[in-house]
């Protein structure tokens, strides 16, 4: 029999790259669940963040920032964001109050007409335009917008108020999961999405967007984890990059892994890398099921 004081529910993320929505994800949690850098498009797959509270349980699905595919990584994260939110309670449209209406925002907007969910406008940044003309902003959202905030994900302003209205859209409802459960993805997924985060912050240009990681073995042992992962790159010369002079490269990655996983793990974490060249990896689909699309 459902609990008619408990709710739990399904809430979709969704907007174009770069607004801040896994930075969203990790502060409603109050866990690092999704890796951010300040590049666009670092998000690849539907992440599910779990929030359980004594009245509640809300599964937030993030995805890929909206985007033109250019290749068939790309069209598959396509796919991801138009299958989350086909069976959720309530759809988050997050955008930047620093850029906003743009084309990618309004073919958002437009995807999102086709949904029977309820909708909320989440506005963010709004610690970088605090006098931004807020009332031209909503002048601009389609009618079937339930209700907007403008909040700061960075700094936490307005996101109380936001989750109390969230949480008004959600059924009443037994949990679907375990309620100290944080995600429905293994702790391999997440330690290869920390190592590829790690490069996201270490490289620039397109080098990060040509890589990815593939978790070889995930070794757990009572007061240690040791994993052994495999990073791809398209070409040579990327591999001579990622590596580094004599290995300086790989060892920054490694570093930052293993602070970053023996945190998330609360045991100490050891990380060994190989770079792998895989031409046009990002193209082909027997490469892309290895990788989890």
């Amino acid at each position: 029999m459902t609990d008619t004081s408990f709710r739990s529910g399904w809430v979709a993320i969704v907007g174009k790259p770069n607004t801040g929505k896994s930075t969203f994800l990790n502060r409603i949690l109050g866990e690092k669940l999704s890796i951010t850098s300040a590049k666009p498009q670092t998000t690849r797959y539907a992440i599910k963040g779990i929030l359980n509270r004594e009245d509640a349980q809300i599964i937030f699905i993030d995805t890929p920032g909206f985007l033109k595919p250019r290749y068939e990584m790309q069209s598959r994260m396509l796919d991801i964001v138009h299958d989350s939110f086909k069976d959720v309670d309530l759809v988050l449209f997050i955008t930047d109050v620093t850029d906003f209406p743009t084309d990618y925002d309004n073919e958002v907007l437009q995807l999102l007409s086709k949904s029977s969910a309820h909708q909320i406008a989440v506005f963010n940044k709004i610690d970088l335009k605090p006098d931004v003309d807020r009332e031209a902003l909503l002048a601009q959202l389609p009618s079937r917008i339930e209700e907007s905030h403008f909040v700061s994900c960075t700094t936490g302003e307005n996101m109380d108020v936001l989750m109390e209205s969230i949480l008004r859209y959600i059924p009443f409802h037994d949990p679907y999961y375990e309620q100290d459960q944080l995600s429905d993805l293994p702790v391999r997924f997440f330690a290869a999405e920390v190592i590829r985060e790690a490069i996201f912050h270490l490289y620039q240009q397109e080098v990060p967007y040509s890589t990815a990681v593939i978790i070889e073995r995930f070794h757990e042992y009572p007061d240690q984890v040791v994993v052994e992962a495999q990073i791809w790159v398209d070409r040579q010369s990327q591999k001579v990059i990622v590596i580094g002079r004599k290995g300086a490269g790989l060892k920054r990655i490694r570093e930052y892994a293993q602070a970053q996983l023996s945190e998330f793990l609360g045991v100490d974490v050891r990380v060994q890398l190989w770079v792998k060249v895989v031409p046009n990896w990002r193209k082909k689909k027997s490469n892309l099921r290895e990788i989890g699309f």
